[in-house]
């Protein structure tokens, strides 16, 4: 082997496994809570990930964060459904990759307000693509879609 080789191969490697991670937590879990329930006076747990929302203890709905496969990093996101299992608002708490960071925009999440487990859910079907964020875009719609079909009514 040459020289030359020998000397980059190493290098490179270093590179590769040095790159600087690309983290933007946009908000966090009680943040979210607040925008999604504004006037909510109980948040009961139901398991880990998932909470009952209660106003003046009334059932208002359901608070639900996941996380998905980006890329090669998790985006962590949240799910607001109503009490008749209606997405009410998703939202992006923490993106990882250093790409494809547009399913965080408002324009993009909107999509799915309103959709119910028996809406299809799919890219290219109910829900756009993101040209340049089309792995994410594919997990958080499959994300979303495994949180309404699960905790929606």
């Amino acid at each position: 082997m040459s020289k030359w080789v020998r000397l980059t191969i190493p290098v490179a490697a270093m590179a590769t496994v040095a790159s600087p991670v690309h983290a933007i937590q946009f908000m966090s879990v009680a943040q979210s809570q607040k925008l999604s329930f504004p006037s909510a006076t109980d948040f009961d747990p139901i398991d880990a990930r998932a909470w009952k929302v209660r106003e003046g203890g009334k059932d208002t709905g359901r608070y639900i964060i996941d996380h998905v496969i980006g890329k090669h990093l998790y985006i962590d996101y949240a799910v607001t459904l109503d009490a008749a299992g209606h997405i009410e608002r998703v939202d992006i708490l923490q993106y990882r990759e250093s790409y494809g960071g547009a399913v965080q925009d408002r324009s993009w999440l909107n999509q799915f307000v309103g959709k119910t487990s028996a809406s299809a859910l799919q890219v290219g079907v109910d829900v756009r693509n993101i040209s340049g964020a089309t792995l994410s875009a594919h997990h958080v719609t499959e994300g979303v879609k495994r949180i309404v079909s699960r905790y929606g009514k």
